[in-house]
C-alpha cells in the first residue's frame, strides 16, 4: 500500500498517467502499432510521440529539411526517400555524397546484395575473399566493384560535360566578367541536380526496372540536394579526378545562399534528421542565420548523448544552440533507422491520410 497521504503537498513532478500495456494482433496497421506503442515507455513511446510530431510536419505549410546519414540507401531505404519527395514531404535534402553514390549505381543498372554468413571462416577472411573476388562489403550489404566503374563512365559522359557545357554558355553571355575557369566552378547543388536528371534520362532509355531514385526524384519536383562533405564519397573522389584534367570545380560556400534562403523565407519549419554526421548539423545550424528556428524536429539515432559528438547530440541540446524555437515539438527516437524511418512514415501518413 501507498505510504502518500492525500493531505500531503500534491506531487509537482507526477502527473497520473499510468503505463497502459501494448496489445498487438495480427492485422492491424502501422499506425495503430503506434498507438499502442504510446501507450508504453522508453522507446516504444519516443517512437509513438515522433510520429504524432511528424505527422504535424506533413503539414504542406511546414517546410520540411531532411538530414539523410548512413549508409540508407544501400541499406534498402532509397524508395522511402522517393516517394516522400514525389508526394511533397521533402523541401530540403541534405544526405551524404555516399548515399548519392549509391542512389546513381540503382539507377543505372547496379544493384546492392545481401550478404551471406561467413560459415567457419572469420570475418578476416572472409573479407579477404571478398577483396579477392572485387566485391564491397556495407555490414551485410555486397556491392560488386564494376559498379564503381559503370558510375564513372556514367558521370564522365552524361554528368560533367552537361554540367560544363552550361558553364560555358554563362561564360560566354559575361563575357567581360570573370574567366572562363571561374564561370566552371558550380554548387554542389548544381552537380547533384544535373546527376539526377542524368541519372532518369539514363534509367528511362536503357529500360532499368529499377526506379531512377532520390536524385531523379529530387530533380522532377525541383528539391534541392545539398551534399556538403561530397569529398568524402565514390561521387566526390570521381568528381575530383574530373577536376585535375578540365576546368571542372565544385564550390561548398554556394551552396548557402539557397539553403539559407530557404530557411529564411519559410514561416513554419521542420527538420527529420536520420543519423549524424553533417548531414545531422547542416540541417539544424541553418537555423542560426535564419530570424526563426525549427518548430518541429524528429531525431533517428543510435549515437549516445554521453560521448559528447555531433551525432548524439540531444535535440534538446540544439534548443540551446537557437536551433530549435523554445515551445518547439521534439522527439529522439534511439534505435537502428533502417526499422524506424519505415515505421515513422508509414504511421504518420496513415495519421494524416485519417484527417483527409
Amino acid at each position: 500500500m501507498s505510504d502518500h497521504d492525500p493531505n500531503d503537498p500534491p506531487r509537482e513532478e507526477f502527473h497520473h498517467d499510468p503505463i497502459e500495456h501494448a496489445a498487438v494482433s495480427g492485422g492491424m496497421t502501422v499506425g495503430e502499432l503506434a498507438t499502442e506503442y504510446g501507450k508504453a515507455g522508453i522507446g516504444a513511446n519516443a517512437l509513438a510521440e515522433a510520429v504524432d510530431i511528424y505527422a504535424e510536419m506533413l503539414d504542406p505549410e511546414v517546410t520540411t529539411f531532411v538530414g539523410l546519414a548512413g549508409a540508407m540507401v544501400p541499406a534498402g531505404m532509397r524508395q522511402v526517400v522517393v516517394d516522400l519527395i514525389r508526394d511533397g514531404h521533402v523541401d530540403v535534402l541534405v544526405t551524404t555524397g555516399a548515399n548519392l553514390t549509391h542512389d546513381a549505381i540503382e539507377a543505372i543498372g547496379g544493384k546492392h546484395h545481401h550478404g551471406r554468413d561467413h560459415g567457419d571462416a572469420s570475418l578476416r577472411e572472409h573479407d579477404e575473399q571478398l577483396r579477392d573476388e572485387q566485391v564491397d562489403r556495407i555490414f551485410d550489404v555486397y556491392l560488386p566493384q564494376e559498379h564503381f566503374a559503370l558510375l564513372e563512365s556514367h558521370l564522365r559522359e552524361e554528368v560533367f560535360p552537361a554540367i560544363e557545357a552550361s558553364a560555358e554558355q554563362s561564360s560566354a553571355s559575361h563575357s567581360s566578367g570573370p574567366s572562363a575557369r571561374e564561370k566552371k566552378t558550380v554548387s554542389i547543388a548544381r552537380l547533384t541536380d544535373e546527376l539526377g536528371r542524368a541519372n532518369a534520362e539514363v534509367n528511362r532509355q536503357e529500360g532499368i526496372d529499377e526506379d531512377p531514385g532520390i536524385a531523379a526524384a529530387a530533380h522532377e519536383h525541383d528539391v534541392p540536394i545539398y551534399a556538403p562533405a561530397i569529398q568524402d564519397s565514390v561521387l566526390g573522389l570521381q568528381a575530383w579526378l574530373y577536376s585535375q584534367t578540365t576546368d571542372f570545380s565544385l564550390d561548398a560556400l554556394d551552396d548557402m545562399n539557397g539553403l539559407n534562403d530557404i530557411a529564411y523565407e519559410a514561416d513554419s519549419t521542420g527538420a527529420v534528421v536520420v543519423g549524424g554526421g553533417v548531414p545531422k548539423n547542416y540541417v539544424l545550424q541553418t537555423m542560426l542565420v535564419a530570424p526563426d528556428a525549427y518548430d518541429y524536429a524528429v531525431q533517428l539515432t543510435m549515437d549516445p548523448e554521453h560521448a559528447g559528438g555531433l551525432s548524439g547530440a540531444t535535440l534538446e541540446e540544439a534548443r540551446s544552440w537557437g536551433k530549435l524555437e523554445k515551445a518547439a515539438r521534439n522527439a529522439s527516437v534511439y534505435a537502428d533507422a533502417t526499422i524506424t524511418l519505415p515505421l515513422l512514415v508509414a504511421a504518420a501518413r496513415e495519421r494524416v491520410a485519417e484527417t483527409e
